[in-house]
């Protein structure tokens, strides 16, 4: 088969899963290779499938962005499909999840042009120690974490993106210090592997690494994540967090352009690689 993996140019930073993915494809007889979806003319009708992969600028053009998704699926197999793209792209999908019975971070979701200062919103939420976050966003783009006693650059931050975007307020999770924030990687059909994440705001960079085990605790969230979610889905990355009780709650489900972590899981590739395959 051609196969294109879907990315951006230029990447906002290095994808590690390109190599490892690219490789295994080849090594199956595939005929497979990068296709950058924001390049002049940009076409995905000579590929048998296109898998939406490191696309990181999406949410500063989602509208464009979109409507290459609509494109490419109707010339060629797009993994996602448009209608998985659409609902992940805004993340007021976790309180979507929260009403069908999923338990999430804490959020309230804030919508564009709102004219309530940030103090005014977290003395509401009660939150002190905070984070906001674009809800159409990607990567740590425009995430800070702010604190009732240190307001003043957290307000401008917030003046600035709230005109634009719709955005999220959550409070800062203490245990993420501790243990950070796990993502569980699953594809077609099962999890792989996890990766403990550290927390990661504007600019900052990615730091993780293996962890050794998935607890049962976190594969039963994750089902119950993708069963509410209820999509026909080749890939996903749930990313989890505990409340300060310990409890465990859903962060993000990410759908459409997640690093899966290639490289700490020679199953997964293997895994992904199949999937691939049998969509084409």
């Amino acid at each position: 088969m051609r196969i294109a993996l879907v990315n951006c140019d230029p990447l906002t930073e290095h994808d590690m899963d390109e190599a490892p993915l690219l490789g295994a494809l080849r090594e199956a007889g595939h005929d497979a290779e990068c296709l950058a979806w924001n390049a002049p003319g940009s076409d995905a009708s000579g590929y048998d499938v296109a898998v939406l992969r490191a696309t990181w600028d999406y949410h500063e053009r989602l509208d464009e962005f979109l409507a290459w998704c609509e494109r490419a699926a109707g010339v060629t197999r797009l993994v996602h499909p448009p209608e998985i793209v659409r609902w992940n792209a805004h993340k007021g999908y976790l309180l979507e999840l929260e009403r069908a019975g999923v338990p999430i971070v804490p959020t309230a979701l804030v919508e564009r042009g709102d004219g309530r200062g940030l103090a005014d919103l977290l003395t509401r939420s009660g939150w002190s120690d905070a984070v906001i976050k674009p809800a159409i966003g990607a990567g740590s783009a425009g995430a800070m974490r702010v604190r009732a006693g240190d307001i003043a650059a957290g307000e401008a931050h917030w003046r600035e993106w709230i005109a634009r975007r719709d955005m999220l307020i959550q409070p800062f999770l203490k245990r993420v210090e501790q243990g950070g924030e796990r993502a569980l990687v699953w594809i077609d059909g099962g999890l792989t592997h996890a990766i403990e994440k550290a927390p990661r705001f504007h600019d900052g960079d990615e730091s993780v690494r293996a962890c050794d085990s998935i607890s049962d605790e976190e594969r039963a969230l994750a089902e119950r994540v993708l069963g509410t979610a209820d999509f026909d889905l080749t890939y996903a990355r749930v990313d989890v967090m505990e409340l300060d009780d310990g409890s465990l709650v859903l962060s993000e489900l990410e759908l459409i352009e997640p690093s899966l972590f290639f490289p700490y899981s020679a199953d997964a590739v293997g895994r992904m690689v199949a999937a691939i395959e049998r969509r084409g």
